[in-house]
C-alpha cells in the first residue's frame, strides 16, 4: 500500500527534477507554432542569451562583449546608453547595483517576435547574492540581431538598475 507521505515525497521529487535548481537558468521554452519557420533563428538568439549570462556571471568582459552586436542600446534607470566595444570595465562588478551581486539566472525567456535577422525576447532574470538569497528579479526585453551573419544582442530594455 502506498502511503500519503510517500506520494507527497515522490511528487516533490518529480517537481524538483522538472524545475531548475535554485539560481540556475530556465531553458528556453519550445518554439511557438507561429514562430516555427524561424526556429533556427530563435535557437541562435537564445544561444546568445545563454552566452551573455554565462560570460556576465564569469565576469569575463571580452566574452561578455562578444555576445553583443554594436552599437548596443540599453534602456534602464531612466537612461538610454549607447554601448560600444570597450565600454564595460572590471570595476562594474564591485559597485552600484552589482556590489552585493554574485550571479544571475534567467527566469523567463519567451519569444515575442521572430524574423530572419531579428528576434525579440521577453525575459526575466534574477540576481543572487553569494549566499543564494535573491537581490531582485527584473523584467526585460532583449533584441537579438543577425549582422553580417553573426547573431548578437543589440538592444535591451530593462527594469534593472
Amino acid at each position: 500500500m502506498i502511503r500519503r507521505r510517500d506520494t507527497l515525497i515522490g511528487a516533490g521529487a518529480m517537481l524538483a527534477a522538472a524545475t531548475p535548481a535554485l539560481g540556475q537558468s530556465v531553458k528556453p521554452p519550445p518554439v511557438k507554432p507561429q514562430h516555427a519557420r524561424f526556429a533556427a533563428e530563435i535557437a541562435a538568439a537564445q544561444d546568445r542569451l545563454d552566452a551573455f549570462l554565462l560570460a556576465f556571471n564569469a565576469r569575463d568582459l571580452a566574452a561578455y562583449e562578444a555576445t553583443f552586436n554594436f552599437p548596443h542600446v540599453r534602456f534602464a534607470s531612466n537612461t538610454v546608453t549607447i554601448i560600444n566595444p570597450g565600454y564595460h570595465k572590471p570595476g562594474m562588478f564591485e559597485s552600484g547595483s552589482l556590489a552585493d551581486w554574485h550571479r544571475s539566472a534567467w527566469d523567463r525567456r519567451d519569444v515575442i517576435h521572430a524574423g530572419a535577422d531579428k528576434v525579440h525576447i521577453d525575459t526575466r532574470f534574477i540576481r543572487y547574492r553569494k549566499d543564494g538569497s535573491v537581490l531582485g528579479g527584473f523584467d526585460s526585453i532583449y533584441i537579438v540581431t543577425r549582422l553580417d551573419g553573426r547573431w548578437g544582442i543589440q538592444g535591451r530594455s530593462s527594469f534593472a538598475p
